[in-house]
């Protein structure tokens, strides 16, 4: 068996989840330095192949394009993939240790509510969303 053809096919899967779902790849660090200091609110996904957290981080993230309140921007890093990109992300979440899969929001630039690995993994999607949810009520309403 070719291991690195089976580990590019579950980053591959797990990238086509997150952007299937809604949110914009960002691979470089100009491309998360160009949405990432617009006005308004974005949402970060720190997408990473982790399967027991990333299988919780990737339903919630996707759960969270339905919701009424939602940032102006749902974006995504991959975590050992895009490592510049992820980096730079990473930059803006200051004060908290490199996590993933994690959720940064962000409003006009500065980083106002963080959920790490600790707060998705072991726990179910729906606490996830709920997480996501408060943060989107708080910082993304209208």
């Amino acid at each position: 068996m070719n291991f690195d053809f089976y580990v590019n096919d579950i980053v591959q899967a797990s990238r086509d989840e997150i952007e299937e779902a809604g949110y914009q790849s960002l691979r470089t660090p100009e491309e998360v330095d160009e949405v990432l200091n617009k006005e308004g609110t974005t949402l970060v996904m720190v997408n990473s192949v982790c399967g027991c957290a990333g299988g919780i981080a990737r339903p919630a993230a996707a759960y969270m394009t339905n919701y009424d309140t939602k940032p102006d921007r749902l974006v995504t890093v991959f975590a050992g993939q895009d490592k510049e990109a992820t980096e730079q992300a990473r930059s803006y979440f200051t004060g908290f240790p490199p996590s993933s899969p994690s959720f940064g929001l962000l409003k006009d630039g500065e980083l106002v509510r963080m959920v790490e690995r600790h707060e998705i993994e072991g726990h179910e999607p729906i606490q996830v969303v709920q997480k996501l949810e408060e943060a989107f009520d708080q910082y993304c309403a209208k």
